[in-house]
């Protein structure tokens, strides 16, 4: 398998702060959300540190085109999807970190 990307979303809580990202390195990524390595961001100055829906895609432009796609969304929508992939807003890094 070629290289894979993701668009995912992660929260600081269920039904808290959400964020939208997309990357070619999901684990160094989301260790990087983790840990606060960039302390003025936005997941860091919102602890935005869990990892609860994410998308795979093999190709970099459509994995672009479709985050900033949910980017626009209400976040009604996005709570919808998030929550028909992972009811309970699990923390899901141990699933990406397989991908």
């Amino acid at each position: 398998m070629g290289r894979i990307f993701i668009v995912y979303m992660m929260a600081s809580m269920k039904n808290g702060t959400l964020y939208t990202g997309v990357t070619g390195n999901p684990a160094g990524r989301i260790w990087q959300h983790k840990t606060h390595a960039f302390p003025q961001s936005f997941t860091a100055r919102h602890k935005v540190e869990r990892l609860v829906w994410y998308e795979v895609h093999a190709d970099p432009l459509a994995a672009i085109q479709r985050e900033k796609r949910i980017k626009e969304w209400q976040r009604e929508w996005k709570i919808r999807l998030i929550t028909e992939m992972n009811p309970d807003w699990r923390d899901l890094s141990a699933e990406v970190m397989q991908v």
